[in-house]
Formats: C-alpha cells, sequence, structure tokens
C-alpha cells in the first residue's frame, strides 16, 4: 500500500503532526509512506522512521502552479492513500486532481466533496492540544479503513531523531563559530514569523544574554532565520558580553541539529521552541500578548 501524508504548512505545525504520523506507521506497518512538505520543513524529517520518503515542494507565487505541478507528479506515483494535515482548500484538491482513491481529511473550507472521507472538525478543537486534532484524523483512518480503534489510547510521541553524523556536524558549526565546547552552551531563539507582538524585547535578550555569561559562564548563542537578523543585530548591540549570533546562517535541519547539542534553548512563540522538546532538549519559552 502507498500512503501519501500532505504535511502542515509551518515548522511547530510540523512537529505538532509528528505523533499522528508515527501512528500512522503503526497502523499501517507494511505500507509505504511518503510525506508531501514545504521544503523549508523537508530536513526536520531526513532522519525520521516513520516515513520512507520525502517529496518536497516549493510554494509558488500562484496556487494554481501549484496545484498543477504537484498534482501532475503525485498522479503518476500510484497512490492508493493521501491523509491531508493542512485544512485548506488547495491541499484536498491535488489529491484530487491526482486520482488517489482514498482521500482523508478535515470538512473545511469547503473542500468536502474533494474528499472520499471528510472528517467532521471535533467540538473540542479548542481547548485541547493541537498533536491532538492531528491524531484524531488518523484515529478516523484507522476505523473507517482498518475497523479499528486503537489510536486514541496511545501517548502522543513528538520525538525526533537527529543522527550521530548531524550531531558532530553541529558540534562542529559551533566550534567553528567560536563557541567553547567546555561550557555549557544556551541558545536564545530571539525573533518569531508573523507577529511582532510575539518577540521578547531586544534588551530583555540582551540583559539575559549578560546574565547567562556573568553568572553561569555559558556560551550564549542566538539562533534563528534571516528574518530574524534585526532583533539578533538589536541585541548584539545592547549586549555588553556579546554572543555568538548563527542567526540566518543554517536550514532548518542544522538548526535542528545544533538545538540537539546544546544545553538549553531560550525562545519566543517560535517554530525553533517546538523543535527543542522534540529533540530532546531543555526549553523555555516566553509567550506574550498572542
Amino acid at each position: 500500500m502507498k500512503i501519501l501524508i500532505r504535511g502542515t504548512n509551518w515548522i511547530g505545525d510540523s512537529i505538532m503532526s509528528i505523533p499522528a504520523m508515527r501512528e500512522m506507521r503503526r497502523i499501517f506497518s507494511d505500507a509505504h509512506i511518503t510525506l508531501h512538505t514545504r521544503a523549508s520543513a523537508e530536513g526536520l524529517f531526513s532522519n525520521a522512521s516513520f516515513i520512507d520518503e520525502i517529496v518536497a515542494f516549493e510554494k509558488n507565487r500562484w496556487p494554481v502552479m501549484d496545484v498543477y505541478d504537484n498534482s501532475s507528479f503525485l498522479g503518476n506515483e500510484g497512490f492508493d492513500l493521501a491523509l491531508l494535515f493542512p485544512n485548506s482548500f488547495e491541499s484536498a484538491l491535488i489529491p484530487f486532481l491526482s486520482r488517489i482513491p482514498v482521500r482523508i481529511g478535515y470538512n473545511k473550507d469547503l473542500r468536502g466533496f474533494l474528499l472520499t472521507h471528510p472528517v467532521a472538525v471535533p467540538e473540542w478543537k479548542n481547548r485541547r492540544h493541537e498533536v491532538f486534532y492531528y491524531l484524531n484524523l488518523v484515529a478516523e483512518t484507522e476505523r473507517r479503513i482498518l475497523g479499528r480503534d486503537s489510536v486514541l489510547a496511545a501517548l502522543p510521541n513528538i520525538s525526533l531523531e537527529i543522527s550521530e553524523d548531524r550531531e558532530r556536524q553541529a558540534r562542529g558549526s559551533l566550534t567553528a563559530a567560536g563557541v567553547d565546547p567546555g561550557r555549557k552552551t544556551v541558545l536564545l531563539g530571539i525573533g518569531s514569523t508573523n507577529s511582532q507582538a510575539k518577540r521578547w524585547p531586544a534588551e530583555r535578550f540582551a540583559i539575559l544574554c549578560d546574565r547567562l555569561h556573568e553568572e553561569l559562564d555559558s556560551n550564549v548563542v542566538l539562533v534563528g532565520s534571516e528574518g530574524d537578523r534585526d532583533a539578533a543585530e538589536r541585541v548584539t548591540e545592547l549586549a555588553v558580553r556579546k554572543p555568538f549570533d548563527l542567526v540566518g546562517t543554517t536550514t532548518v535541519a542544522e538548526a535542528a541539529a545544533i538545538i540537539r547539542v546544546a544545553d538549553l534553548l531560550i525562545a519566543n512563540d517560535m517554530g525553533l521552541a517546538h523543535i527543542s522538546p522534540a529533540v530532546g532538549t531543555k526549553t523555555i519559552v516566553i509567550f506574550g500578548p498572542t
């Protein structure tokens, strides 16, 4: 059996869908499972044991081209079942046009007619953690396709594998940046995606940076995407003890490995804050008005 999982659109959501993907692997243990995801998330899952293949795509400026390119490609792959984590119309249209015979997703965005098994959004959607939203979709898949009901009894497992080779490369990158491997390393995620309101003020991060140096004698490393560059420059400007700055210099996969070998991540509400507990690193997240 060939299964296509359409991945989520954001890094944090990708992490929160891991328990659901693990359950898909468990209940369809002999299937070939392909993750169809944005290129930005591809590196996260390069060592994942719960999928067999990754098909990545870049988001096109024109959505109609995304639909055409992806459905043309996927239609030739012979998938038997498509499981759709996103709620968008476009994510359901692609497997429909690809003629995948079984298509399962939430009945949102007027797309129910594109699905063979539309699933009602659970009434508890806004009261439970997002991992259960994705797990519920897998539970419905198990009930409707296999006639069993075991998924929701599982304890959600968000763990994400990082290979030893990637860990060695991450340590090498830190050392090359000047980080002392004999001291504790604290990462600061000083940016955020989509909302400036999610950002703890740069002057506070600068004070924190100095205190981590003075009181714990720690390496302090700034991490984030190129979009966080302005915040990184401001923190570096204000800090007395200058942090190491890796903002905008790593891929998501490289950042995940660096987080794995660090001792602590302190971050705003951002994708890295979801990656950190998934790779087993202690994590503090600062939540603001959003």
